[in-house]
């Protein structure tokens, strides 16, 4: 079988969720089926750490899709050429986009449906391009996967999808992600925040991620707790999503953009807590991440949250800026609930496995690669 796969979010020290759930994923179909050939179609110019084995070749279909008109142009002109000339047997889109324009059958993978509930999160441009072309992709797709049962039943109530032809399969983190000891949160404490606990964030900081929230949360609990800082690790999504950090803590809060693997798991590992209040979420790696390093977590009780992090985590509404101030006191004060949701942090974190995941993707693929 010749496989396609959409690979234009593996862009190296610059990937963020679709390009971290690309990797983990394609890289494990590629070493698991040396039998197969993969064609891996990227937009721009290919790292030579995406060179992943010798049944695998990387296609460069410019122009970058930097636009919704770019889009268009790769998914509906460049991508069907491509797929006809190389002979694909059957096209995989780990973030959603597939094109109109060809008869190849295609598996896509929508991760989460935001734009449709929260139009207001994008700029116009993109959220009319994503409102108008996602039910279209949906029906397309020969087969959808999904990595949560709440964003399952959000596509088939919103696009009225057949739900057997959504398969759900959960998200889980890198294998780095795991306990660290004393000296390597010490180490992380005096490198960022001059050795005082720490609360941490990660993700983009796009507005569905409710940063500002969080942002005005931490200081109803900072003026009671003097020693703690809040961490916050991720880039700008959109140039128009502009934060606000009161005056009060403006130098309580310290921004790393974005950071290497190691760095970010020693980071998660030493962190106080996560505290991770999305308004909207198909799944949250982060989550994942958290329990896999036994930190504790703060969640929102929205969406597919409470379904992630189970019994790791205590929850807050994200809408209302004094639960979430409470939640956090509540980690902070209680040293007894942080232990406790940490032990079932590492527990219920055996629960995902990206070689699991990739193991029931391939099932998928072998069942929809027929014309």
């Amino acid at each position: 079988m010749r496989i396609g796969i959409n690979t234009r979010h593996l862009i190296a020290n610059k990937m963020e969720g679709f390009g971290h759930y690309t990797f983990e994923i394609v890289s494990r179909l590629i070493a698991s089926h040396p039998q197969h050939e993969f064609i891996l179609f990227f937009d721009r110019q290919i790292d030579s750490a995406f060179e992943f084995a010798s049944n695998a070749k990387g296609i460069v279909l410019s122009p970058p899709t930097r636009h919704p008109l770019l889009y268009l142009l790769w998914f509906e002109i460049k991508l069907p050429r491509a797929l006809k000339k190389h002979k694909i047997d059957l096209f995989f889109s780990p973030d959603g986009y597939c094109s109109l324009r060809t008869r190849v059958p295609q598996v896509s993978v929508i991760h989460d449906i935001n734009f449709e509930h929260n139009p207001k999160d994008l700029p116009l441009i993109i959220g009319t391009y994503l409102r108008f072309f996602f039910p279209k992709f949906a029906k397309k797709s020969k087969h959808i996967i999904t990595v949560s049962d709440y964003s399952k039943n959000d596509i088939v109530k919103s696009y009225s999808i057949d739900p057997t032809k959504i398969t759900v399969i959960p998200n889980s983190s890198n294998v780095a992600f795991k306990v660290k000891g004393q000296e390597v949160q010490t180490a992380v404490k005096e490198k960022w925040t001059n050795g005082v606990d720490y609360l941490l964030f990660v993700g983009s900081l796009n507005p569905r991620k409710n940063v500002q929230r969080l942002l005005n949360a931490f200081e109803i609990v900072a003026m009671n707790h003097k020693e703690i800082v809040l961490l916050i690790v991720g880039t700008k999504m959109w140039r128009s999503n502009k934060l606000s950090i009161p005056v009060s803590i403006q130098d309580r809060v310290i921004f790393t953009g974005h950071l290497p693997l190691e760095e970010l798991v020693d980071i998660t590992a030493s962190a106080l807590a996560l505290t991770y209040v999305p308004y909207f979420e198909g799944f949250g790696i982060p989550l994942v991440e958290a329990m896999k390093c036994g930190t504790p977590i703060l969640a929102a009780n929205t969406t597919s949250l409470p379904e992630v992090a189970g019994n790791a985590a205590i929850y807050c509404n994200p809408f209302d800026t004094k639960e979430i101030a409470e939640g956090i006191q509540k980690l902070i004060i209680d040293e007894n609930l942080r232990s406790n949701l940490s032990i079932a942090g590492q527990s219920r974190g055996e629960l995902f496995s990206w070689d699991v995941s990739a193991r029931k993707v391939w099932e998928v693929i072998e069942e929809n690669h027929t014309k």
